[in-house]
């Protein structure tokens, strides 16, 4: 209700009628208050539910994307409330304290728009005003995505006297004949490898901007593109077998197999070097190859001029590379605390409580050390792990002994039990992890990548999910922006870069040449 307080009624009895509606007002709008902090309380509630679904038994937890989805829709929920009631949220008792903001990145170009005062003269004396100051704040704008056509002109000239006609040589293009830039290659292959839209989903939003592209187009250019990134993950894959300590782990890729008219079973292989958790020089890496089966001759091949620690989980194909004597494996912890975690979800067993409670001792002491180098983290680990790993062996087999076998409870002791040897290793090395985590964070892109591509469409396609994937990956673990990355080198290839300083294109050098381009 507008009152103007300059002409009010002098009439008692419309000042009483006039008290009595803002009264009413006021009431209405404390009840819809309370009916919005009650709504956001329940909305916050459904989130907590969520939340915990997603770490209750197997039988009952929810897809980690299907939960990501239900809480953007509830948070969205939260906010046109807060939004439509602001004293909701600043008058509710529960709600968290807001995040601290951070600024908005330096690189992103700006944009001043000026808002200024009608005019410059003083409303209060009618006296000129001068400037003393102003408020800059700063709001993210997007601008949409949007294509161009880039002419490539070149004047021809003729000589009076001779007849001779001189042009410039046309440049190389990435797509022989194709009308793709590598800009437009670049978007096509993050859009699909590292975004996950399907290339028929690109194509159609390629036709809301006006240009139709068939998907076989679409396609085709991916080809044509890894044909020119396949000697860096070459390269790539020299600097990861390079390493003295090297994660591996593989995952499934469903690929078409058209004689049977059903998808077959195909197996990404990935293989990364971190050395940031112990101050390492070298720069972290991935690389990812496909192979149509889950043989041990596999990594074997893979592995030939590795020589070193590799971390693992516990696939037997990864066993037989020790028969060398030049290869050692070390296991992870992570995985082996899943067990006794499976076991205690669903049973609520106190031994597989206490496993997790002395597995957890152990990452405490690690968070501690991150960071550090690789003798003081083997310090460390001497000191206060250790005695924490030497006691948990026997009170194992104690408890082997007390318990069934052949239950969840068994297996998971087993487990351990039989890799403990390489479970202590990192006892003895301070460049060793406690876990495979590095490599798992490699192999979730590729989980979520086949749950929007559904599979592979052959067994190149497969390759070249490999290929992308090992620049898409190392190119986010050195902090390089994979499209601008891939359009560069794309463009730097097809104008003729050298073979022999190809390491200059590895992300980790890429971005020092990139400047001074």
């Amino acid at each position: 209700m507008d009152i103007d307080l300059a002409a009010l009624p002098s009439d008692v009895d419309t000042l009483h009628q006039l008290v009595r509606d803002l009264a009413a007002q006021v009431a209405d709008d404390r009840s819809e208050l309370v009916q919005a902090q009650a709504e956001i309380e329940r909305l916050k509630l459904i989130i907590r539910r969520f939340q915990r679904a997603q770490f209750g038994r197997r039988s009952e937890r929810i897809d980690g994307n299907q939960l990501a989805l239900g809480l953007e829709d509830l948070d969205a929920d939260i906010a046109r409330l807060q939004a439509r009631h602001p004293a909701a949220s600043a008058h509710d008792v529960g709600s968290q304290p807001a995040p601290h903001r951070q600024g908005l990145p330096d690189h992103l170009p700006r944009e001043d728009v000026a808002i200024d005062i009608d005019e410059r003269v003083c409303p209060c004396c009618g006296s000129a005003l001068h400037v003393i100051g102003e408020t800059v704040s700063e709001m993210l704008d997007f601008v949409p995505a949007r294509l161009r056509v880039l002419r490539i002109r070149r004047p021809k000239y003729g000589c009076r006297a001779c007849g001779t006609i001189h042009q410039a040589a046309a440049p190389e293009r990435p797509i022989a004949k194709g009308m793709a830039s590598p800009g437009l290659l670049a978007h096509v292959l993050v859009s699909k490898y590292c975004d996950h839209t399907p290339l028929y989903r690109q194509s159609q939003i390629f036709a809301r901007h006006g240009v139709e592209i068939e998907r076989s187009t679409l396609a085709g250019w991916v080809g044509g593109a890894c044909w020119w990134l396949e000697p860096l993950q070459a390269r790539l894959a020299a600097h990861v077998f390079g390493s003295a300590k090297v994660f591996a782990d593989d995952t499934t890729i469903p690929v078409l197999d058209p004689g049977r008219g059903r998808t077959k079973t195909g197996r990404l292989w990935v293989y990364t070097r971190d050395d940031r958790p112990w101050s390492g020089p070298d720069p972290p890496a991935a690389v990812y190859f496909y192979s149509p089966d889950r043989k041990a001759e596999r990594p074997a091949s893979h592995l030939e001029a590795f020589r070193g620690v590799l971390q693992v989980d516990g696939y037997a194909g990864f066993e037989r590379l020790t028969e060398r004597g030049d290869i050692v494996l070390a296991a992870c912890w992570a995985h082996t605390r899943r067990k006794f975690f499976d076991v205690h979800e669903s049973t609520g067993s106190p031994i597989a409580a206490e496993a997790l409670r002395r597995v957890t001792e152990l990452y405490a002491i690690e968070k501690s050390i991150r960071g550090r180098t690789a003798e003081e983290r083997r310090s460390v680990r001497d000191t206060k792990s250790r005695p924490l790993v030497e006691a948990m062996r026997p009170w194992l087999e104690t408890q082997l002994g007390r318990i069934p076998g052949g239950g969840g409870l068994a297996e998971a002791i087993q487990y351990a039990l039989t890799r403990w040897s390489a479970l202590c290793r990192f006892l003895d090395d301070g460049r060793i992890e406690l876990d495979n985590n590095s490599v798992e964070r490699a192999i979730r892109p590729v989980a979520l990548g086949r749950k929007n591509h559904l599979f592979a469409g052959s067994d190149g396609g497969a390759e070249r999910w490999a290929t992308v994937c090992s620049l898409i990956a190392s190119a986010k673990l050195n902090d390089v922006e994979p499209s601008a990355y891939l359009k560069d080198i794309l463009q730097r290839m097809t104008e003729g870069h050298p073979m022999r300083r190809l390491d200059e294109l590895l992300p980790w050098n890429w971005s020092k040449i990139a400047v001074k381009r």
